[in-house]
């Protein structure tokens, strides 16, 4: 059965009541649309970082000037997200309190409320000051299938959205808040070499794992951070199947999810061709 998906790149800020006003307004538009899952953008709740830090040569001399409110899971911010949604699966970043601790968070959300969470794994740059590092990998069960939910910086790492795929998620939605680079910046945001990388990591995981990958972004600018945009839906074949480009939007692809994966994995299927038993990174490592 034919569904659509939809990725988002939009700009959101510190302004709590404005991101939730914009979240219910970009879900009707999806829901407008026919659309079933809804990927919004690392930390649209609340806002990401304002600044990266100093890097790990020390280059940039930069501190956030605020960091994103910390929100409970069972807090009335997502319990809006969840009233939003009814009958959609929608997948929205926020900072996560766990006691003392801060997660840059994706929370995965139907009307039914919160079905899952992914705390952020891999933290670039300067983040690991302000955030602790999620230790799971796993996907969710929801009312359009299973799903797999990754943060921005996961994305450059092949076991994660492999580790998601083997769980199961046919949907693996990676949500970001990506600048552009920082050194060597381009004039366009379209040829940047930030965005070259985002554009193939969200290819080459959707190909590699035959999944439908969806990929949403902050648009615009937010402290001394300018982001690239392109949200994008890409096939199980690696292919783009809707993209916002260097704009803000949603880019929505209408397919029948267990059709294309189904078709993508009939001849060469990459999660049954594996050799698990070659790939011990420990004992390779001591025949190098």
């Amino acid at each position: 059965m034919s569904t659509s998906v939809a990725a988002v790149a939009a700009g959101f800020s510190r302004d709590l009541e404005a991101d939730l006003a914009q979240v219910e307004t970009l879900t009707a538009q999806a829901r407008a649309r026919g659309v079933s899952v809804l990927a919004l953008p690392e930390a649209c709740l609340g806002g990401y970082l304002s600044a990266l830090g100093r890097g790990r040569d020390g280059t940039h001399d930069e501190a956030p000037d605020s960091l994103p409110p910390v929100l409970e899971l069972d807090g009335p911010e997502l319990r809006r997200v969840a009233a939003a949604a009814r009958e959609m699966t929608l997948v929205v970043g926020f900072c996560e309190a766990d006691g003392p601790r801060r997660y840059n968070s994706a929370a995965v959300v139907s009307g039914e409320g919160v079905l899952g969470v992914h705390r952020k794994v891999h933290q670039p740059l300067g983040e690991d000051l302000h955030y602790e590092a999620g230790e799971d990998l796993r996907a969710f069960d929801t009312p359009a299938g299973r799903v797999g939910a990754l943060i921005c910086y996961d994305k450059a790492f092949p076991e994660s959205a492999r580790a998601l795929a083997l769980d199961g998620a046919g949907i693996i939605a990676c949500i970001s808040a990506w600048p552009a680079s920082r050194t060597a910046t381009a004039g366009s945001i379209v040829e940047d070499r930030w965005t070259h990388r985002f554009n193939i990591f969200d290819q080459a995981r959707a190909l590699e794992n035959q999944v439908v990958w969806l990929a949403s972004n902050q648009a615009g600018t937010f402290g001394s951070l300018r982001f690239v945009s392109h949200a994008k839906v890409v096939g199980p074949g690696g292919d783009v199947l809707a993209s916002t480009g260097a704009d803000a939007g949603m880019a929505v692809a209408t397919l029948d999810v267990d059709d294309v994966l189904g078709t993508a994995r009939r001849s060469m299927f990459h999660l049954g061709d594996r050799r698990p038993e070659l790939y011990d990174y420990d004992r390779v490592a001591a025949h190098a």
